[in-house]
């Protein structure tokens, strides 16, 4: 990828572990959506607010005006209509996907340290030895205060030996409702999270051509 680097992450799941709680999920994924140049970015974004105003507050509209393209509340349509605005649009998606069943007891209590590992697992996957420009990391802004600066300082320490010393590494927590590219990551994330959670890759194979990584940490054992 040649110009600035924007990389949305999101995830889908949860990190729960108590098997009695209601609607804990099996899996937990977290995917990174890759962008370059501003131009790209700039697209993505374009057909989020598009696909929000025309589909889901269209003129007339009395309801609740929806703010944000969630995954787990858009229907395929929508969905398929926003992808179809970006078909054109060089972008690339990597996912890694947690099977829960499988993790270590010893680090089921320490959810922000593997949510830190895995995020730093799926970056491992992204060319950062080819950056020329800036690299802008942006996540959901989800995290406490400690919690933000540890992740940051984690996630530059394992990536200063990757990324050349000219190209500065710039990570941000943005409330997705005021972002369009963390809206189109959770699209993406929500359907590899639905393949292995549920089974249904429908909205998974509308954009399997985007996808560049995709593998499950601790993957069921084959019987």
């Amino acid at each position: 990828m040649a110009g600035p680097w924007f990389l949305y992450l999101d995830e889908s799941g949860d990190l729960g572990f108590d098997p009695d709680k209601k609607g804990r999920s099996r899996f937990f994924t977290i995917c990174i959506l890759a962008v370059s140049t501003p131009a790209r970015n700039r697209a993505l974004a374009l057909a989020v607010r598009k696909t929000i105003k025309r589909l889901l507050n269209p003129k007339g509209r009395r309801k609740r005006l929806v703010e944000e393209l969630k995954g787990n509340a858009t229907s395929l349509r929508v969905k398929e209509y926003f992808f179809r605005q970006v078909t054109g649009v060089h972008f690339g998606v990597y996912a890694l996907t947690l099977n829960k069943e499988r993790l270590y007891p010893e680090l089921q209590g320490q959810k922000e340290r593997l949510y830190n590992y895995l995020a730093r697992l799926i970056l491992d996957q992204l060319p950062f030895e080819n950056a020329d420009d800036a690299v802008n990391l942006i996540l959901d802004k989800r995290k406490r205060a400690a919690h933000v600066q540890e992740f940051n300082r984690y996630v530059q320490r394992q990536l200063e030996d990757r990324i050349p010393p000219n190209v500065r590494l710039r990570i941000t927590h943005e409330n997705s409702k005021d972002n369009a590219g963390l809206q189109a990551a959770d699209l993406f994330s929500w359907g590899v999270f639905r393949k292995y959670e549920r089974g249904d890759a429908t909205w998974y194979e509308v954009f399997r051509g985007k996808v560049r990584y995709d593998d499950v940490y601790l993957p069921p054992k084959r019987k």
